[in-house]
């Protein structure tokens, strides 16, 4: 076996690499209240607070339950439906599986030193992030601001939302 040894290319044909521009501001829309769902944009937005990164979250349709006081502490893990649970569907209907779900989910996240849920809302608020709950959403569910817990600065459309991510990186949950 024989080894080829090629020269590299000329200068000029190799493209520079454009600068990277760093990240200022994430928004990131939680769009579902399972507990498996509230979690990714709730660590995402905390990493970029840590990173010194500005971070809204915009929370609609269902995830309005993780931002309003009667659901924040019952968050559970969907199992009929989640192919990702690799469980038959027909175990996961079975009475109980859910919160069995959702035990073992919260064992493991306090296991990684992982707060849970209303902490984590807390966490974000103090350590600047800007957390809204989505008006359409909020009238479609009959839901009014004395619902939501008291981080939630404000209760805001999505054309505001907009308006509050210019420059950001959106982020869909």
């Amino acid at each position: 076996m024989s080894t080829q040894i090629t020269e590299p290319r000329a200068e000029e044909n190799v493209a520079p690499t454009p600068a990277r521009t760093p990240i200022e501001h994430v928004s990131v829309i939680v769009s579902k209240g399972t507990l498996d769902m509230a979690y990714p944009g709730l660590i995402l937005a905390n990493a970029a607070r840590m990173s010194g990164i500005d971070a809204t979250l915009f929370f609609t349709f269902w995830g309005l339950d993780v931002i309003t006081k009667k659901s924040i502490d019952h968050l559970h893990v969907a199992t009929v439906g989640n192919p990702s649970m690799h469980i038959p569907t027909m175990l996961g209907g079975l009475p109980g599986m859910e919160s069995v779900a959702s035990e073992v989910m919260k064992k493991q996240m306090e296991k990684l030193d992982i707060p849970p849920v209303r902490e984590m809302i807390e966490i974000l608020y103090d350590s600047g992030a800007k957390l809204y709950a989505c008006q359409m959403a909020m009238d479609m569910f009959k839901r009014t601001r004395e619902d939501l817990v008291p981080q939630v600065e404000d209760v805001i459309s999505a054309m505001d939302f907009f308006d509050k991510s210019e420059g950001a990186q959106v982020l869909f949950i």
